[in-house]
């Protein structure tokens, strides 16, 4: 199963939450494609929320230009 490094590459504040350049998150899936396009991003959200507390969707980071997606794997 692939794993995959998704980090942050742009610092955003928005609706009170606040992502920083740097931050990051390893996602295990079962398919090959990038987590961030797949489902919604679902995957990466409930990293986020599970390592840092916070809502990536809320921020509206959840998309290529705010996340950088490197296999590790």
């Amino acid at each position: 199963m692939p794993i995959f490094r998704i980090t942050v590459k742009n610092p955003k504040f928005t609706s009170g939450v606040r992502v920083e350049k740097g931050m990051s998150v390893d996602v295990v899936t079962n398919s090959m494609v990038n987590p961030v396009t797949t489902n919604g991003g679902q995957e990466v959200a409930n990293a986020f929320m599970r390592i840092y507390g916070i809502d990536i969707k809320k921020v509206g980071a959840l998309n290529m230009a705010y996340l950088d997606v490197e296999r590790i794997n």
